[in-house]
């Protein structure tokens, strides 16, 4: 792997993306230049300052990936982040949006989940989240200045019923307008396969545990090969690279480099894309699965309902039978017939006198 250095660093840093491939693939090239933590966390904090408002949560993010996958190599990045961290977070709850500042608040909660930071140390950064939304909801509340109406002449009411015509034609241009299909999320489109696809028998709990265990072995948890991406030679995705080059010879060295560079993410990005396709499937079937235990969990509480109603009758019947049983007479105080009953005639006895 290429030395580091802060230059290439901030390269690195204006290059990346959201995509969690991008995030990763710095996240390891630091890790590995972990001996370099103190200087990585100051051009990163740096960096963070000068980002427009709407990257500065891939910073975040990128800190979250850096510290919680270094933990078992170092204490070096953890101690660093917990220093600049704070500054960060007031930095960035002044400057991005409503929905940014969930997303912080939101990975706070999993660093508290996690034990990534002390719980004081989360509990402050919170703090300074909370503190901002407060500033920002007083802000809001402020009453607006007085405005002071002026006369309205014959002009500016004429210039009134032509501008709300135009409103008027205007908005009813738009409903004839097609309406462009909004982005469909990967939760709603498993929703429509799954109402598309219907299972005449949903998967059994064998099958789930084989789709979860070929996940758990997936490409993207494929270390050795992003170990591999990382380590990939800083020219071959740098175009200023070409005008270093000072013959043919090392043209042909940083061509081979360029196509081993392709080949190798070629068929990482094919593994990626199956294990896409496989995750999709794999939630789907995980959603049938789950209606299905729904059906039956409805089932088994509309029975349970049932045997109440019939206990409660059965319960009923024996309160009464034992209320009927109380009120019989008792045997006991009969009188007792000591000399007993006649016997009954026998068949001798009604055909002897004819």
């Amino acid at each position: 792997m290429a030395s580091f250095s802060e230059s290439s660093f901030i390269k690195k840093l204006s290059d990346f993306n959201s995509s969690q491939q991008s995030i990763q693939t710095l996240s390891l090239w630091l890790i590995h230049h972990r001996k370099h933590a103190k200087t990585i966390v100051q051009v990163w904090g740096s960096e963070l300052q000068k980002a427009k408002p709407q990257r500065k949560l891939l910073f975040i993010y990128l800190a979250n990936d850096v510290v919680q996958n270094s933990k078992k190599k170092g204490p070096e990045f953890h101690e660093a982040f917990t220093a600049v961290l704070p500054e960060a977070y007031k930095h960035c709850a002044r400057e991005v949006d409503e929905k940014s500042r969930g997303s912080m608040d939101r990975m706070l909660n999993i660093w508290t989940e996690r034990s990534i930071f002390s719980a004081q140390f989360t509990k402050s950064l919170k703090k300074i989240l909370a503190d901002h939304n407060k500033v920002s909801t007083t802000k809001e509340k402020e009453p607006s200045p007085p405005v002071v109406e002026k006369p309205v002449t014959k002009e500016k009411k004429k210039k009134d019923r032509k501008r709300s015509k135009e409103v008027k034609d205007s908005s009813s241009n738009s409903k004839k307008k097609k309406v462009e299909p909004s982005e469909i999320s990967l939760y709603d489109e498993i929703e429509n396969e799954l109402t598309a696809q219907e299972f005449k028998e949903p998967p059994t709990m064998d099958e789930i545990k084989t789709i979860v265990t070929e996940l758990e072995s997936a490409p993207s948890f494929d270390a050795a090969v992003r170990e591999k991406i990382a380590d990939l030679p800083q020219d071959v995705s740098d175009v200023h690279a070409l005008s270093k080059l000072k013959d043919k010879r090392e043209a042909d060295q940083l061509m081979n480099k360029v196509d081993d560079a392709i080949l190798l993410l070629n068929q990482y990005n094919k593994r990626l894309n199956k294990e896409l396709e496989d995750r999709r499937q794999a939630a789907v079937k995980l959603r049938a699965f789950i209606n299905y235990q729904k059906s039956l969990l409805m089932s088994d509480k509309a029975k349970i309902e049932e045997y109440r109603e019939k206990f409660s009758k059965v319960t009923n019947v024996r309160k009464e039978l034992q209320s009927h049983i109380q009120s019989l007479p008792d045997l006991s105080l009969l009188p007792n017939i000591t000399k007993g009953l006649a016997p009954l005639p026998s068949a001798g006895d009604l055909f002897a006198n004819q």
